[in-house]
């Protein structure tokens, strides 16, 4: 993590000497998560951590904000809302996502620095960021593919979870971590793809999370419990919540623009945002899958592409769109043949905060979705750490 030297000082800094101490304040995009997305993006989107968990009280430590550690045991306090692109997990992740970006977000490596405070080296474990060609979107086609997926949606078989019981999802997923190198400038690496496992109540009150690539999180993972039982709403949901939400496009489109007004760079981006977090972090009930999908065919600037890939390599169709703040263009995959939702993809549609055009600055692929008896339980054929390249089942959710 880029530090920079404690220096002691009688007067205020000024702005200007403020930045040329600090490292430059990160993107604060998490992979959608988040925050993905729940992920965002669950799901959003606790990543880009690269330094331990127990502030560091040597000479030349930071003197900015302390880091924030996860352990087992741990519950974070579930946030008011949520701004920008951040990839939802479920439930409590959420906020743990919020935290961790807040401190650990985008930041430089450990490999060493001079005494400018940038690094010399990426941060560990991180690879260079894919870049890819831009394909073009475009609307033509985009209501029949969305006829389509929200056809096979509607039609997907869920079972209904019990007393006692959690859903499962699992996936794979990679978010940007920006390094700025001893010259000043700005290189994009992301995570290496990594798998995600959550489990949650339906009511949303109990869960946990395994993501043993990160270094926030204890290797047997964290909880995700909440024993006072938040409010439920469309940036912090459950299962039991989403029941109630309607499944009417119209309708949908008009509760997620009144209840996400104000947040995000403009409410179409933020209403496309807080959709594909749903998508790709939760188990969502079938029809109202289906509503989503329909509501965000009605949000402007949506369009279709021809060809995105997942963070398993599947190629599919996208349901996308760009934010016009930044030029990131986040894309919904889907199979080509069964229109079963697959992950979600962003790329850079141009040059802008340092990050080339074409530039895969996050990428997830949802890879299991199902209903278990406890936490930590993995259905029938899953394994930890395992890499797969088919599809979730059509039952297990979209």
């Amino acid at each position: 993590m880029i530090r920079t030297p404690r220096r002691r000082r009688e007067e205020p800094l000024d702005h200007a000497e403020l930045a040329r101490l600090l490292p430059a304040p990160g993107d604060p995009e998490l992979s959608s998560d988040r925050l993905s997305g729940l992920e965002e993006h669950l799901m959003t989107e606790i990543r880009n951590r690269t330094s331990d968990t127990a502030p560091d009280t040597s000479p030349g430590a930071s003197t900015g904000a302390p880091p924030v550690g996860a352990h087992a045991g741990d519950r974070a306090p579930r946030p008011a809302g949520r701004s920008g692109r951040r990839p939802v997990l479920v439930g409590a992740a959420a906020a743990l996502v919020l935290a961790a970006a807040g401190v650990a977000g985008l930041a430089g490596g450990s490999g060493g620095s001079e005494s400018s405070g940038r690094a010399v080296a990426p941060p560990a474990g991180a690879v260079p960021a894919p870049v890819v060609q831009v394909v073009r979107g475009s609307t033509a086609g985009l209501a029949g593919a969305v006829a389509d997926i929200s056809g096979a949606a509607a039609r997907a078989e869920l079972p209904e979870p019990g007393p006692g019981q959690f859903l499962y999802v699992r996936s794979e997923v990679s978010s940007l971590v920006s390094w700025e190198g001893a010259d000043g400038k700005n290189r994009s690496y992301v995570d290496k793809i990594h798998p995600r496992e959550v489990w949650m109540s339906p009511d949303g009150d109990k869960g946990w999370l395994m993501e043993p690539y990160k270094e926030a999180i204890d290797p047997d993972g964290i909880t995700l419990d909440d024993p006072e039982g938040g409010e439920r709403t469309l940036n912090s949901p459950s299962y039991d919540y989403l029941r109630t939400l309607p499944t009417d496009p119209g309708l949908l489109l008009k509760k997620i623009y009144d209840e996400t007004g104000g947040m995000g760079n403009g409410p179409d981006q933020q209403a496309f945002s807080t959709i594909g977090d749903l998508l790709r972090g939760q188990v969502v009930p079938p029809k109202l899958a289906a509503g989503l999908y329909r509501a965000a065919a009605r949000i402007p600037g949506v369009v279709l592409v021809d060809d995105s890939v997942d963070a398993a390599g599947r190629h599919g169709v996208a349901i996308a769109r760009t934010d016009e703040a930044d030029g990131a263009r986040t894309e919904w995959i889907f199979d080509r043949e069964t229109y079963t939702y697959l992950g979600e993809r962003t790329v850079q549609t141009r040059d802008a905060e340092g990050v080339r055009a074409g530039t895969v600055r996050g990428h997830t692929a949802v890879t299991d979705r199902a209903v278990v008896d406890a936490v930590k339980q993995r259905p029938a054929g899953s394994a930890p750490g395992e890499r797969t390249a088919a599809p979730a089942a059509p039952s297990a959710g979209t």
